[in-house]
């Protein structure tokens, strides 16, 4: 285990699954200490952590609901005494549906936890960072943050909305020690791509032709981004939206 992040300590939300369980433990090998969180009661990524030798937590949490979003992160507090970096990365797709028929309650779900949420984990976890001095904080987007894909008009939206939020946190800290920044996957081999292929070889090669590198990107090339970023390599870095792709090539 590398001591890069030692005695830091990280939050990482959606951390039970694909980006964000690879981001969880790339945290907990540079030695930070990380507060795993998800929505459905898993320990897996929090047990990993341990065998590697770095400690962490599991928390329950909905990043919609404000109560939940307080709450982690004053269990992180508790458990740990401190909070130095956030991956916001709670997600949804949506239910795929066009514009047209999209459902109000599909529309208020998906911004609730992909946007909304974002805020919600900024608010109270920006005064945190901000009592260490420096810190750093990732939002996820997503390429579809960057264009337009039809069929997810919630899900395209949030993430757009979630580059413009972080821009303005990113200039609103920028003087005082916290560095906001955000990542905009491509096509990456998560459950959430299993779920929109249905995990049929037309859909799948469909999807892979979106990517000039003509295959998924794996969850470990966005941790190693993320944590990049956070890092100290990345002193200068802030209100950067970084794509991590082989070129999207959808208009």
């Amino acid at each position: 285990m590398e001591t890069a992040f030692k005695n830091k300590v990280a939050i990482v939300t959606g951390g039970s699954s694909g980006i964000g369980k690879a981001t969880a433990l790339a945290f907990a090998k540079k030695g930070a200490k990380v507060a795993v969180v998800d929505w459905i009661e898993n320990n897996e990524t929090v047990n990993l952590i341990k065998e590697m030798g770095s400690e962490a937590i599991f928390i329950k949490c909905d990043v919609s609901k404000t109560a939940d979003v307080k709450t982690m992160v004053e269990k992180t507090i508790a458990a740990f005494g401190r909070l130095d970096y956030a991956f916001n990365n709670a997600g949804i797709e949506g239910t795929r549906a066009n514009t047209f028929d999209c459902t109000e309650e599909n529309w208020d779900k998906t911004i609730g936890i992909n946007l909304k949420g974002i805020w919600l984990c900024m608010k109270y976890e920006i005064p945190e960072i901000l009592k260490q001095g420096n810190g750093a904080i990732v939002n996820c987007s997503s390429v579809a943050g960057l264009i337009g894909f039809a069929g997810l008009p919630a899900y395209v939206a949030s993430k757009h909305g979630v580059i413009g939020l972080t821009k303005t946190a990113a200039l609103e800290y920028a003087t005082l020690g916290i560095r906001v920044n955000v990542v905009c996957p491509g096509v990456i081999q998560t459950p959430m791509i299993d779920r929109l292929t249905g995990k049929t070889k037309e859909a799948i090669e469909q999807f892979k032709g979106l990517e000039p590198l003509g295959r998924f990107g794996q969850p470990e090339e966005i941790a190693n981004s993320v944590v990049w970023m956070c890092s100290d390599e990345a002193s200068f870095v802030t209100g950067h939206a970084m794509a991590v792709d082989g070129g999207f090539v959808a208009q």
